[in-house]
C-alpha cells in the first residue's frame, strides 16, 4: 500500500493596518483583498484587522466603499475561506479591530486570549485548531501582535509560553505566526526553549524584513512552526504588497 504525501500547507501572514496604507494616507481594502487572494494561502494570519463596524455604519470617512457594511476580516474571506475566526482586541472610534485567522479547513474551536498589559495597547493571542484532510492530529494555529515595548513583549511571549504549554498538545503540528515588533531580536530565545523554529531564520539565517513595507529595515513580521515535515519561505513580489499597508507580508509553504 502506497503511503499518501503529508499535507502541504500556503501560510500567508500580514499586519492590514485596518486597511489603510502607511501613515493611513489611503484606504486600500479592496486592493489588499486581491493581493491576499493571489497568493492562494491556505491560512492567513491577519493582525489590525477591523470587526463589525458600529451600527448603521456604511461608509468611510462618508465615503461607500467594498467592506464598509461588513467586517473586514469577513470581507477578505468571501467566496474563498469557507471558515474565520476573530479575536478582538480593542475598540476605537466605535469599530473593533484585532486578530484573525482565515482557513480552508474546518476551525474546530478557537479562544482569544487577552494579553494586554497596563499602560500599553490592547493585545491579544488567537488560537484556533483545525481539521486537516489527511492528518490524523489537529493542527494549531496562533495569531499574534505583541507590543511596542520590550518589557511588554516579555511578557506577552511568557503569556505565549504558558498558553502552549496548556492548550497544545506536544506532538501537535504548530503554527505560530503575526506581528511580534521584535525589532531587538529577542523572541527567539524565549521561543526556542519549547520547539518553535521560525522558518526564514532556518532558512536564511535571519529572520526577513518586513516594516515599513515600501523599504522593509525592521524584522518585525514571523513564521513559527513546531512539529511539522518541512517548511521555507514562500516568496512574494514586492508590489503591489509595498502600497497596501505599513508591513509588508510574510508566506511559508508547510508540510505537515
Amino acid at each position: 500500500m502506497l503511503l499518501s504525501d503529508p499535507p502541504l500547507l500556503r501560510v500567508l501572514t500580514v499586519n492590514v493596518h485596518k486597511g489603510y496604507t502607511a501613515w493611513r494616507r489611503r484606504f486600500m481594502l479592496h486592493e489588499l483583498r486581491e493581493a491576499v487572494r493571489t497568493v492562494g494561502s491556505d491560512l492567513v494570519f491577519l493582525q489590525e484587522v477591523s470587526g463589525a463596524p458600529a451600527a448603521g455604519a456604511s461608509a468611510h470617512n462618508g465615503v461607500p466603499h467594498p467592506g464598509a457594511s461588513m467586517a473586514h476580516y469577513e470581507y477578505l474571506a468571501d467566496q474563498i475561506w469557507c471558515e474565520h475566526a476573530y479575536g478582538r482586541n480593542a475598540v476605537i472610534a466605535g469599530r473593533d479591530h484585532g486578530n484573525a485567522l482565515l482557513s480552508r479547513f474546518p476551525i474546530l474551536g478557537f479562544t482569544n486570549h487577552d494579553v494586554s498589559v497596563p499602560g500599553g495597547e490592547a493585545r491579544g493571542l488567537l488560537h484556533c485548531v483545525m481539521r486537516v484532510a489527511g492528518e490524523s492530529r489537529p493542527l494549531h494555529g496562533v495569531c499574534v501582535h505583541l507590543g511596542l515595548r520590550e518589557s511588554h513583549r516579555q511578557r506577552q511571549l511568557q503569556s505565549l509560553l504558558e498558553m502552549l504549554a496548556r492548550e497544545v498538545p506536544d506532538d501537535a503540528p504548530l503554527i505560530v505566526a503575526g506581528d511580534f515588533n521584535d525589532w531587538r531580536g529577542r523572541a527567539d530565545a524565549a521561543l526556542r526553549g519549547c520547539g518553535l523554529v521560525e522558518v526564514f531564520r532556518l532558512a536564511n539565517g535571519h529572520h526577513a524584513r518586513s516594516f515599513p513595507a515600501r523599504l522593509p529595515l525592521l524584522r518585525l513580521d514571523r513564521i513559527y512552526v513546531r512539529q511539522v515535515k518541512a517548511a521555507h519561505p514562500f516568496p512574494l513580489p514586492r508590489r503591489p504588497w509595498s502600497t497596501l499597508s505599513d508591513h509588508a507580508p510574510l508566506a511559508a509553504e508547510i508540510q505537515l
